[in-house]
This record gives C-alpha cells, structure tokens and sequence, in this order.
C-alpha cells in the first residue's frame, strides 16, 4: 500500500507538477487552499503533508496546527517562496518535520519525504512499545480478584503518584516486582527507567560498584569509570530486591542517598545529586535484623515510610484458578501448544496445596503442564502426590497396577500424616487407590487387597468416590 501525501498550494501549477513527480511513488492528492485541505484531513488520513507557507485566507501554519491535532498526526514539510529563516523556524514550532524553499528541489523533496515517513513509523512504534508495555504492567497485567490483593492494589494505586519511599516485604514468590513495577508505571515517573537490582545476587564489592559505580583506579581491575544504578535510574525508580541482604557499608550509602539524595561513586569523593524513587523488597523480616544488630534501625526506618505486604498464595486461594489459566495460555501460546483444561478433580487438588514457592512455583506448575501433557486436559490422575496433600493416604512407591500374585504380595497403605477414624481411613484408601490405578476398579481393588465386590459396595457406600473404569 502507497504511502499517502497532500499538497497544499494555491498555484495550480506548482500543485500539478509536484503531483507528477510524485505520484509513481505515492498516493497523491491535493488541496487549493487551507480550507480544502481542512476538509480532505476530516475525511482521510494521511502519512505526510506537504504545504505551501503563505496562500490566501488561512496560512500553512493553520494547516500545521489543523493537522497535528488530529489522533493519527501527519508528517508535514513546510515549503515557501519566502525562505526567511523566522518562517522556518516558526513552522518548525509549530511541528513541521523540515522546510523546504521554492521551487522545489525534486530530489530533495523525495529524501525529505521519507525521512519524514521513517520518522512517522518509528513514533508509532514508540507509541506501540508503551502501550504494550502499559498493558504489561498495569493493575490488569496483575492476575486475581481476591479480598487481600485487591488490597495491596488499591495501596498501590494511593502511593504510586508520591516520591516516597516504599517497602514490598512478603514470602518469596509473590511477585514483589512485579507490583514495583506496578508502582513505577501508575507513577509520573513511567516514562523514565525502571531499574533493578538483586542484591543477594552479588558480593559487597561488587554490589556497591553496580548500584553507585565506581572511579577509574577505584580498585583493582577497575579501568575505567562505571555508571552504577542509581545514575541509571535517574528521574525515574530504582527497585532494590532482597534488601536484606546487603552488607553494613552498603546500608550506610544507602541511607546517606536517602537523607541528601546524593551518592558518590566507589572511590569518588564528589556528591552527584540525583531524582530517583527508591523502591526496596524483601523476604526476611528486617524488624527481627534490627534487633539482632544485622540492619540498621535508622535505615529502616527510611525505607519503611510506606509498607506494602504481598498475601502468600494459599491466603488467596481463590485467584488459582485465574493465574492456573494466564499462565497455561501464555505457555501453550509461547510452545505452540494447544490451550490445556484443567479438570474439576485436578483443581480441588490444586487450590488445596499451599504452594510453598507462591506464583513463581504456580508458573513453573502450568509450564511443566502444558510441555508434558498432550491429551488436552489436565486431572487429578496427572498430579505429582505432593499435590495431594499429607492428609490424603499415599499408597508406597513400590505398589504395581499389575495383578499381584498372592496377598502377602500386596503392600499396605500407610497414612501420611494425623490421625484418622476407620471410616475416614477406608475412605481415604479407596480414593487412593483410585487415583493410582486411573480409575480402573479391579486394579485398585487388587492393590487393597479386597474383592471387586466388595469395592462396589463401598463405591456405593460413598457415592462421590465413584471414578468409571478407563
């Protein structure tokens, strides 16, 4: 599809020529005068605009100013008889892309016109990347509808537009920076860098380097001067992750930044000031470090001006089956899979685990499920027994779904854990063995070592244990 391009002239014959030169390469049309071009811009879109500075009634000026207001705006080059350096730099004000004088150069006008549309492209992309991005990490990017995340949302929401400092502490996994993110993009500061840093993931040394940089010669190995962290985060947030890991120097740098918001550079002695917003996560509790002498009490207290605490998962059971289904979708759509259900049984199993590594082993859980499983649906069958509970009876690993030989082949089922009545142990018996042998009921009679029979009458004895023969 041509590019699209409006001239706008009052000579005719200067409107024509520039239509011939240009419209082999382009979908041309043109405009006698402001008015006329106002009218062609209310009804089609164009890619580029090329106007003539002084016409009758309305200037190109007007034409400028009509056409950049529109959602869609046009590249627009300014072209005149006039070529005085005060209307060039007036229509450039105004938001022309260059400026041309007449007559016009044909083979200036072409490179002219697609710069122009380079420049279009690349300002669309632009605008395409933040959107994307926008939608990545706004509140609707942050999967669950439960009581106590919409808690920590609305906090979010409340703190974002402030410069003050915030503390994200809870269990790891929880998806501390995910919602730092959250915070920076709902800030004034969404524009600008989002910087991270692992705290734990580096030594003293080397931590301190990369969050304040360092000076040529400032150690050994240290041959040219680094920008650290804090500079790179400049007008926008720097998020710390697992700060309570850092080592005491650390800790007294960082409080300096946070009473002057200035640093020096490792080995430097110059204060560089700086517009960040701080940021700080961690997984440990830092009122217990104060009081073992391990953190400082003074830096807490700067970090902790605003607290927000992320809910473990199995405190918000209820947002399982959501992220269960963002995260199968995103993997079958990054494996080429097709999406996989997950099945009633399977999900009871699922929200009843209390998930020890929060969402990150939620994640890891769905990825490993939509690579492995080619049926299509996800069931209880499927589920590793850990996800089945310490309260559920395990049947030994040795235990086959082959026919046993004898009955002092048969291994017993032991209860994993509490104490249990017979009933609730028969009961818990059977399912297991259910589940074990994929529903099949001779097979988990053989491996209870009782009759067939005598596992209908308990399937009918407890009616919601029924699982049909595969």
């Amino acid at each position: 599809m041509l590019s699209s391009v409006l001239i706008v002239d009052d000579e005719k014959h200067t409107r024509d020529g520039l239509r011939q030169a240009l419209e082999d390469d382009y979908d041309v049309s043109v405009a006698a005068n402001a008015e006329e071009a106002f009218n062609q811009l209310e009804s089609q879109e164009f890619d580029v605009i090329l106007t003539d500075l002084r016409m009758p009634g309305k200037s190109g000026l007007k034409v400028i100013d009509k056409a950049l207001a529109l959602p869609n705006k046009p590249a627009v080059i300014m072209m005149t008889a006039y070529g005085s350096i005060d209307s060039a730099v007036e229509a450039m004000k105004r938001g022309a892309v260059d400026f041309l004088t007449k007559p016009v150069n044909i083979e200036r006008l072409e490179v002219l016109i697609q710069r122009a549309l380079k420049t279009k492209t690349l300002e669309v992309e632009v605008k395409q990347l933040h959107e994307r991005l926008d939608d990545k990490f706004n509140f609707n990017g942050i999967v669950g509808h439960s009581g106590k995340l919409q808690q920590v949302i609305d906090k979010v929401k409340l703190v974002a537009s402030s410069k003050a400092t915030i503390l994200i502490d809870g269990e790891s996994g929880t998806g501390k920076e995910l919602i730092a993110q959250a915070i920076h993009q709902s800030s004034p500061r969404a524009r600008a860098p989002f910087i991270a840093v692992h705290c734990a993931a580096l030594s003293e040394n080397l931590l301190e380097s990369e969050i304040f940089g360092h000076e040529r010669g400032a150690f050994t190995g240290a041959m040219e001067k680094r920008i650290g962290r804090f500079e790179a985060a400049d007008t926008g947030t720097l998020f710390l992750d697992e700060i309570g890991e850092i080592s005491a120097s650390t800790q007294v740098k960082l409080l300096r930044f946070l009473e002057t918001k200035a640093i020096e550079r490792v080995g430097g002695s110059k204060p560089i000031d700086l517009d960040v917003r701080l940021v700080a996560a961690t997984n440990r509790d830092l009122e217990k470090l104060v009081r073992e002498g391990k953190f400082r009490e003074d830096l807490f207290f700067r970090l902790n001006v605003v607290r927000i605490t992320l809910p473990p998962l199995r405190e918000r059971t209820e947002d399982i089956p959501l992220l269960l289904g963002h995260y199968i979708q995103f993997f079958a759509k990054e494996n080429g899979r097709p999406p996989l259900a997950v099945e009633p049984g399977a999900l009871r199993y699922l929200q009843a685990y209390p998930w020890p590594g929060n969402i990150r082993e939620l994640r890891n859980f769905a990825e490993n499920a939509v690579v492995m499983h080619r049926s299509g649906k996800l069931t209880e069958y499927d589920l590793e027994p850990k996800f089945r509970g310490a309260t559920v009876l395990a049947l030994p690993s040795s235990a086959s779904v082959s026919p046993a030989s004898d009955a002092a082949s048969r291994q017993p089922v032991v209860v994993a854990g509490g104490s249990l009545s017979v009933e609730e142990n028969e009961k818990r018996l059977l399912r297991e063995a259910l589940i074990k042998s994929r529903g099949n009921r001779t097979k988990a009679a053989q491996l209870m070592g009782i009759s067939r029979r005598t596992l209908h009458r308990k399937l009918s004895q407890w009616a919601e244990l029924d699982v049909i023969d595969r």
